[in-house]
């Protein structure tokens, strides 16, 4: 008989009173263990839902990072803390730092790829999900300053008519898709619905028919009567996508080197069932942080959750740091 991993992890969620969170981009066998699968922000709000005592964040580490600075007295734990991200590693704290300095009288807007210390002089975060709505709650005169990605800046601030500063920053996996080879994948299936992630490159966005979130991707094929997708975002997406639409055909969208496997994230791909079941016994990694940064971090993380619901926020005129 073959051994059961996903019964252990079952098992040791009741024993511990621990939640399971997954990113659409985990692997299949881990998104079917997971209580709540979805988006960066559909996870953050979980977090602050769940009333279990610990929280296991299948994905990568800045989005538990966000689910601790929203909920402290949580055990919030990842299957393996080396699982970061490009943008992450791509924004230092002192150079978003400096790059801050430099435009004082500009409103931070930072995606929610970063990490704490970078939430901590940001004025609001934002997901690919919410971006548009936050960013026009923000006074028109406003300057905007925009992080870590570079691609998703572009594409709002053209969606929305708004100059931005950008920070040059991309994700390694949506900058590989190419678009001359997309060109041919169309040509050979004219009749697929072309779908991308808007932290693709411009050259790449301009052929789909859909741009947008992790959720609103999943959406589209969901509604899309169509029988055949291009799929421009990272592969994990689509067990989800074929569980809610199993009679289509999804085409991954190419990448400049047809025999590589770049549209698959490697931070995300770090996590196994093997790894979520020793963090459960073990209760190791485990985030921590300081109550200092915590509370820095959370100050832009509450103004996209108070936006998002609703409520008016005030904008800090100048940074002081």
């Amino acid at each position: 008989m073959s051994y059961d991993i996903a019964a252990d992890i079952q098992r040791l969620k009741k024993e511990k009173n621990a939640v399971i969170l997954a990113h659409y981009y985990e692997d299949g066998d881990i998104q079917d263990v997971a209580d709540y699968v979805g988006d960066s922000f559909y996870l953050a709000k979980m977090g602050q839902q769940v009333q279990q005592d610990v929280i296991l964040l299948a994905g990568v580490v800045f989005m538990a990072e966000s689910v601790k600075i929203l909920n402290p007295t949580k055990t919030v734990l990842v299957p393996d803390m080396e699982a970061s991200c490009s943008l992450v590693k791509g924004a230092p704290y002192d150079q978003y730092l400096a790059w801050r300095r430099q435009h004082s009288d500009g409103v931070a807007v930072t995606y929610i790829n970063s990490s704490a210390e970078v939430k901590s002089i940001s004025d609001v975060i934002i997901t690919s999900s919410n971006a548009q709505q936050i960013v026009e709650s923000i006074p028109k005169d406003r300057k905007i300053l925009f992080g870590p990605d570079q691609h998703l800046g572009r594409w709002l601030s053209k969606k929305l008519n708004r100059p931005f500063e950008y920070w040059n920053g991309s994700c390694e996996v949506h900058v590989l898709f190419n678009a001359k080879r997309l060109v041919e994948l169309i040509a050979q299936h004219p009749d697929a619905v072309v779908i991308a992630h808007p932290e693709c490159d411009e050259s790449v966005l301009q052929y789909a028919s859909v741009i947008g979130s992790t959720s609103r991707l999943l959406e589209e094929v969901e509604k899309n009567p169509a029988k055949k997708f291009i799929v421009a975002t990272e592969t994990g997406i689509f067990h989800q996508m074929q569980k809610k639409r199993p009679d289509v055909e999804l085409i991954q969208a190419p990448v400049m080197d047809s025999g590589c496997s770049c549209n698959n994230c490697p931070y995300m791909k770090m996590n196994s069932m093997q790894k979520i079941k020793q963090a459960l016994e073990t209760f190791k990694p485990q985030i921590q942080m300081s109550e200092e940064l915590r509370l820095k971090a959370k100050t832009s993380l509450d103004r996209m959750m108070d936006i998002t619901s609703g409520k008016e926020v005030s904008w800090p005129k100048e940074f002081t740091i």
